[in-house]
């Protein structure tokens, strides 16, 4: 008897879920249409993060001053009564528009570092805001900030106006950076979690390298703060799209609103739900059996001796990491010649660094590629410092190198990071590691300035920090393909057998 032929209109089979050992995955599947979805909604927000975090190299960029008095060649002399600003390349910037020249000429830098320092309040900030309260409201908090800040920042009147404003879009900045990447890794499971949490952060890097674009068709720095604000708008549609993390709703004990949200997500994925409801509330039951609920805070990264380890280890390796990738993409973009082409190079390396980490992290694990990343850029600036004195291409050859390491770390130590703490505290975490990072960051520049004691000395201080960063990550154990740990005392213990393995 011939087979009957299938409706096209009859609804498609479900897709079961293989069970696992992680409650959420075993809901929704590992990486399925919802997820992928997600992802590309949410990677919207990144671009947002490399225009601000990086837009001062336009917004104050050298805009060379000369006098106009007769037989006085220095404009900064008291002989001079009258300068004039070469806008040849760039009409306005905020060294024209405030005169930050000769003595004031630190106050551009100033600003920046004034902007490093809101990445820093911010990332703590709303990494414990996302802990407390959920990861939906600072994750809407923090992009519509950065929206109202940043547009502001366009009509600064006064130079102390523009840097607190630019501080409070570095604020919220760091928050879209922090809240967005831990609603994301709540959702995916282990075996696409590597490739997605780092596909995620080539949006930063296309945003570093698109500001040399917008900079050589908008020369004005009113024009070109608003042109990388401006497409903030379009946050607005995360108002429906995204919803709480299901799975810190279940750790916080809130299981109605986690099967509700579960149950959604399934549908979309062609998952069973039927099971989703008595399966959550067993595993929640065993999860309160073992440690009562708790919301946890940054104390608690501290409270315990092995995540006290496990912390400072991977807070050093964003130290190392910010310190490295800012200061030798500062030294790169500082060679001279074309500012725009310069831009572009420095940010252009990151991207095929950020490939070559997702296939790194997937075949030899976390801790192999910090490893081999941290030594990467520990052997370009060592060589740099070493042959600081050789052709210009030499040595752009070897910060090339270091930078390049660098570029393999950062996406990895936002994965390992967001892997390593648990779901109590992994937006308290993330953020205390990246509030960490900016500190070196901020003396990154300062590092950077020591070329006047001689050439070789900023790249060998970045290469022993590299060196100490190898080190502490002997210490860390080993993520990949593990489920993610949910409460306190899986933080404590995640890792512990296999700790002589890793």
């Amino acid at each position: 008897m011939a087979d009957r032929p299938q409706d096209p209109k009859a609804p498609k089979p479900l897709k079961p879920v293989p069970k696992t050992g992680d409650p959420i995955i075993s809901q929704i599947g590992d990486f399925r249409r919802y997820q992928l979805f997600f992802f590309f909604i949410v990677l919207l927000c990144k671009f947002g993060t490399g225009w601000h975090t990086l837009g001062h190299i336009f917004l104050a960029a050298p805009t060379p001053l000369s006098c106009k008095t007769e037989n006085v060649t220095d404009p900064c002399s008291d002989e001079c009564s009258e300068t004039e600003f070469d806008t040849s390349v760039f009409k306005s910037t905020i060294i024209t528009e405030w005169d930050l020249t000769c003595d004031s000429k630190r106050l551009a830098s100033l600003s920046q570092s004034i902007v490093m320092l809101g990445i820093l309040f911010g990332s703590i900030l709303f990494g414990m805001f996302a802990d407390r309260y959920g990861r939906r409201p600072a994750f809407l908090t923090c992009c519509f900030m950065q929206l109202i800040t940043g547009l502001i920042v366009c009509v600064s009147p006064y130079y102390w106006f523009y840097c607190f404003f630019r501080f409070l879009v570095a604020v919220a900045t760091a928050g879209t950076m922090t809240t967005s990447f831990v609603l994301l890794m709540e959702i995916v499971g282990p075996q696409k979690r590597e490739m997605v949490a780092i596909l995620y952060q080539i949006p930063f890097n296309i945003g570093h390298a698109s500001l040399a674009l917008f900079a050589y068709f908008i020369r004005e720095w009113r024009y070109f703060q608003f042109s990388i604000t401006i497409f903030s708008v379009v946050f607005v549609i995360y108002i429906w799209l995204v919803p709480e993390s299901p799975r810190w709703l279940f750790t916080t004990g809130k299981l109605d609103k986690s099967i509700k949200i579960l149950e959604k997500i399934a549908k979309c994925n062609r998952a069973p739900t039927e099971t989703i409801r008595p399966e959550i509330e067993a595993a929640y039951a065993a999860l309160a059996a073992r440690q009562p609920v708790k919301k946890g805070t940054v104390v608690d990264l501290f409270r315990t001796p092995y995540m006290r380890i496990k912390t400072i280890f991977m807070a050093n390796n964003w130290l190392v990491v910010c310190m490295v990738y800012y200061g030798t993409a500062q030294y790169v973009s500082a060679l001279g010649g074309n500012i725009f082409i310069s831009n572009a190079i420095a940010a252009g390396v990151g991207i095929p660094g950020t490939c070559l980490c997702a296939i790194m992290t997937k075949y030899l694990g976390r801790k192999k590629t910090l490893l081999l990343s941290n030594g990467c850029s520990a052997l370009g600036l060592i060589l740099l410092a070493c042959l600081s004195t050789q052709a210009e291409v030499v040595r752009v050859t070897c910060a090339t190198i270091g930078l390049f390491g660098a570029s393999i770390t950062f996406p990895n130590v936002y994965l390992y990071g967001g892997e390593l703490f648990p779901t109590v505290v992994r937006s308290s975490g993330v953020g205390l590691c990246s509030m960490v990072g900016r500190i070196g960051s901020i003396v990154a520049p300062l590092i950077v300035d020591l070329a006047a004691y001689g050439l070789w000395v900023a790249p060998l201080i970045f290469g022993i920090f590299s060196i100490l960063a190898m080190l502490g990550t002997i210490f860390l154990p080993e993520t990949r393909g593990t489920p993610l740990p949910e409460t306190l005392e899986d933080g404590e213990t995640f890792g512990r057998k296999n700790k002589t393995q890793a």
